[in-house]
Order: structure tokens, then C-alpha cells, then sequence
């Protein structure tokens, strides 16, 4: 006589969404004069961050997503940042950045910066995918996000 297996009661859990981690250190020159970071240059950390989590996800060096994707570039749109705990010089900071949501042509970037696993500052910027237009190279704009790019980032599974 043939049993059916017994097969455990299995939880279908989610992929987690690529994450990139880095450590950033604060050196004076990214202070004000009371030695807290200058909030602009919140903004060079998640730009640059951004540009390693492409790499890091897609094997690609950011100099070479042009020849590889097509593309010119992935142009900021907007960025924005939330300084809950203002790092200082001489911080260890520990930059995690992810791909939030992909749309069409554009996408969000999360950044959250922590020192010594509390919360200090979590932004984010909204990018597009932008090509040179196929009929007029001289023109350029935003273009279909590749679902083989996409699929690397994990985003929504």
C-alpha cells in the first residue's frame, strides 16, 4: 500500500531585496565647524552609495553601465534626507543601500546610516533610467528599466 509523504506545512517567505553595505568614516572635512557632519554631504554619501549598489548587484563598474546598458547615465530627480542622529567626526558609519521600487523608467533608493546599530540618518533618491533617443542621438530621455536589471535587485519578491 503507497502513502502519501507527510510534507511539512511550508511558509513561503519573500527574497529579501539586494541590499549593498558599506562603512563610511567621517573625516573632518566632511564636518562643520562643531565637527557634525554638513548635511550636504549626506548627499555625496548616497549618491556614491547608489552607484556601488548598482555595482555590486549588477557586476558592472559605473563607468562601463553606458557601454553595457545603453544608457547615459541614471540622473538624479530628486533626494531627500531624514538626520535623526547627526554623525560626527570620527564616526564609523554603516551605509545600507537598497532599490525600494522600480517603475517604468525611474526607481527609489533607500539609504539608512547607522553607528553602532542605531538609526542616524536614512534618505533616499529618485533616479531615472535615461538613454540616448534611437531616432535623434543628439536628444535624451528616460528609457524602459531592463527586466534582467531589475531582476537583480530582488525588488517586490
Amino acid at each position: 500500500m503507497l502513502h502519501d509523504a507527510v510534507v511539512p506545512n511550508l511558509v513561503e517567505r519573500p527574497v529579501p531585496a539586494f541590499v549593498n553595505r558599506r562603512t563610511w568614516t567621517v573625516e573632518w572635512a566632511n564636518c562643520d565647524p562643531a565637527g557634525v557632519v554638513f548635511h550636504p554631504r549626506f548627499f555625496e554619501v548616497f549618491d556614491q552609495s547608489t552607484w556601488l549598489l548598482f555595482e555590486a548587484a549588477l557586476g558592472v563598474k559605473p563607468q562601463d553601465l553606458n557601454k553595457t546598458f545603453d544608457i547615459i547615465g541614471l540622473p538624479l530627480v530628486d533626494a531627500r534626507a531624514n538626520i535623526i542622529k547627526p554623525p560626527k567626526f570620527g564616526d564609523i558609519v554603516h551605509v545600507d543601500s537598497q532599490i525600494a521600487e522600480f517603475r517604468r523608467s525611474s526607481f527609489e533608493v533607500e539609504h539608512k546610516l547607522t553607528i553602532d546599530g542605531e538609526l542616524a540618518v536614512e534618505g533616499g533618491e529618485t533616479r531615472v533610467w535615461a538613454a540616448r533617443d534611437k531616432a535623434n542621438p543628439e536628444r535624451f530621455g528616460a528609457a524602459m528599466i531592463p527586466a534582467d536589471v531589475i531582476a537583480k535587485f530582488n525588488v517586490g519578491s
